[in-house]
């Protein structure tokens, strides 16, 4: 008799109706076990995902990293001829991929890019950006937003600013939290941090802030901390791990904005993750402009990792950016954020007493709920029986949406009408 037959029994026998969720023999991320609703998966296509419960229109790409859609086939074929080619290499391998890849992504970063890291995802890239940060400057201090996310990994989550820091306090040390893009809080606090603190090392920041409801700095925002970051010697990070790879109708969401003479804003190093293989493998990388990277040519680069640029993981991110660039799907999500803004904007008009405000870019929206817990938790259900996936934040009292940059514009709609659906159910 199996584990779980044993407990199905003891479950009838205590007049219980459903087993628990910590039967599975293994965690679900960032809840308590018992309470976790898992999606049973069996596959996908397109923009849909097949489950348990039916077939799902995505309206989230999975945790924003689906760009290309559910198995793309020129993805899937380079995958399984990579594997039978070459399925393993050290750290200090070289192959044509693995170059390939790192000559394709400094071609779309900001002028002067010359060298990648590669790491496992987006936690980890941060972590990597800071360590170097740390080597080049001397300098252990760091300054982040309280309204991010930047990771999993310690360093990272110690740079977070929401409730996931929390929990693992004390994390690393000199971490300076700034009120940037909370409630009420106009232009950066930044350039006066960094007079006053001292001895800073970097600053890590979102382009636009994902997980904690897209927000979306001013036009002269990053001007403002690129120039703060040179008067003070501090390494200037933008984290694309979220927004980077098309969502924003931008290959990276900090080609947004510019400085006052029209030029792009440069950072030292821009991090990424999630959508750079579109989900088909794990990967991230750190992006390094050339006045960080030349410092390791004498300087020992004092990092890396057993699976460092895995040939299955290169190749999949590699296959993933053709199809970004065969299919122009980065100029789709930004001729999509017209609909999908005048989506949003007429359910604001139609329902102006639950929703506040909207926030879009290219193919991302946040927006501000008036909901309590209650409604929150209702608006999932309905969502649920509409099979439709969306991120609902429940912290910041809003629903994220970002669909697959692969979504036509009938799918898009649908979507919307759906998610239009729910709310006036709940309302």
């Amino acid at each position: 008799m199996d584990l779980l037959t044993v407990r199905a029994l003891d479950a009838l026998i205590r007049g219980v109706d459903a087993l628990p969720v910590t039967d599975h023999p293994f965690f679900f991320t960032w809840s308590p076990q018992a309470t976790y609703r898992p999606t049973v998966l069996h596959g996908g296509e397109g923009v849909y995902l097949d489950t348990d419960d039916g077939r799902f229109l995505d309206m989230g790409a999975l945790v924003y990293q689906a760009n290309a859609g559910y198995a793309h086939p020129k993805i899937v074929s380079a995958i399984q001829s990579q594997a039978e080619r070459l399925c393993f290499a050290m750290p200090g391998a070289v192959y044509p991929e693995k170059t390939e890849l790192a000559q394709k992504l400094l071609a779309h970063a900001p002028p002067g890019f010359t060298k990648v890291f590669f790491t496992l995802g987006g936690s980890d890239a941060n972590e990597n950006a800071l360590k170097m940060a740390r080597m080049v400057t001397g300098r252990y201090k760091l300054v982040s937003r309280y309204r991010s996310y930047h990771g999993a990994t310690m360093g990272a989550v110690t740079a977070t600013g929401d409730w996931r820091r929390v929990a693992v306090e004390p994390g690393i040390p000199g971490v300076v939290h700034v009120m940037d893009l909370d409630h009420g809080v106009e232009g950066t606090q930044i350039p006066r941090v960094l007079e006053l603190e001292g001895n800073v090392g970097a600053v890590l920041l979102e382009s636009i802030v994902g997980a904690n409801g897209v927000l979306i700095p001013s036009p002269d925002y990053f001007a403002k901390v690129r120039a703060a970051c040179d008067a003070h010697g501090a390494m200037m990070i933008v984290d694309e791990v979220l927004v980077g790879f098309g969502r924003t109708g931008k290959w990276f969401g900090i080609e947004h904005w510019k400085d006052e003479n029209g030029e792009a804003i440069v950072p030292d190093m821009i991090t990424c993750g999630k959508a750079i293989t579109g989900g088909y493998a794990t990967l991230g990388a750190v992006l390094v402009h050339e006045r960080v990277a030349q410092r390791f040519e004498e300087q020992c680069l004092v990092t890396g990792m057993t699976h460092y640029a895995h040939p299955l993981n290169v190749t999949a991110a590699l296959a993933t950016l053709k199809v970004y660039e065969d299919e122009k799907l980065i100029e789709r999500a930004a001729t999509l954020e017209a609909p999908f803004r005048a989506s949003l904007e007429r359910m604001r008009e139609k329902m102006p007493d639950l929703i506040t405000a909207n926030r879009v870019r290219g193919l991302i929206s946040g927006t501000d709920l008036t909901f309590d817990a209650d409604g929150m938790n209702r608006l999932d259900e309905e969502l649920r029986k509409r099979r439709v996936m969306t991120h609902l934040k429940r912290r910041v009292n809003a629903l994220v949406l970002s669909p697959p940059l692969s979504i036509s514009e009938d799918e898009l709609a649908d979507g919307m009408a759906r998610v239009e659906e729910a709310l006036e159910a709940v309302r």
